[in-house]
């Protein structure tokens, strides 16, 4: 049994959550962090320095945090080869992908355009940074859709944990009124995504409780 403290509408941990949906692993997910609280209390520090969510134990096993490494964990733990290879060298074509998403299209979404759109009053909104923010994040998508124009997946033919990084921000990208590239390979990757179970249980979730009107 995996238990995970965080709230749902955290992208970290509807990326963590998404991957144990696609892993169908029995977990049970307790509401932390944002207006839910917990995390400033002597138990949650004791697991997590940082005071952050999602944090994750396997079992009786000790507490992890940080997103990536809990995902990477349950991958080489409990997912397929396909999903996660063994073999080193085909991991690592996975990994980079993983990786390149997860430090470069995340951040470029995350604070320089949903932040500055969802959790930032109309009245205080800055239009040239949010549109600058856009055309950053747009390039690196324009990677993206380049390497699915490939083999239909980030890292190939086969969903990995390369996805999983890209994958949790899309429906957000998405659903947000702002203008979007037209990116073909990007659009129907993205839908394919959204007829998996998993993605729609864990990453298309409300944002409501997080935008300041």
């Amino acid at each position: 049994m995996l238990t995970v403290w965080g709230r749902a509408d955290s992208s970290n941990v509807q990326a963590l959550m998404w991957c144990i949906g696609e892993l169908d692993l029995e977990h049970v997910r307790l509401d932390a962090g944002h207006r839910f609280g917990g995390t400033d209390t002597a138990d949650f520090i004791a697991m997590n320095p940082n005071r952050t969510v999602p944090v994750m134990r396997d079992g009786d096993g000790d507490p992890v945090w940080e997103t990536a490494a809990m995902i990477r964990y349950l991958a080489a733990r409990y997912g397929s080869d396909r999903f996660w290879p063994k073999d080193p060298a085909a991991r690592v074509q996975v990994d980079k992908w993983a990786e390149w998403a997860k430090l470069n299209v995340t951040l470029a979404f995350t604070v320089p355009v949903f932040w500055k759109v969802e959790r930032t009053a109309p009245r205080d909104r800055d239009p040239e940074a949010i549109r600058a923010g856009i055309v950053a994040l747009e390039r690196l998508l324009l990677i993206a859709d380049r390497q699915i124009g490939v083999g239909g997946f980030l890292a190939g033919s086969d969903l990995t944990v390369a996805d999983i990084h890209l994958g949790s921000v899309l429906y957000r990208y998405y659903e947000m009124e702002i203008p979007r590239a037209q990116l073909a390979n990007l659009a129907a990757y993205y839908r394919r995504l959204t007829e998996r179970p998993a993605y729609r249980t864990h990453v298309m979730v409300s944002w409501d409780a997080l935008r300041v009107t």
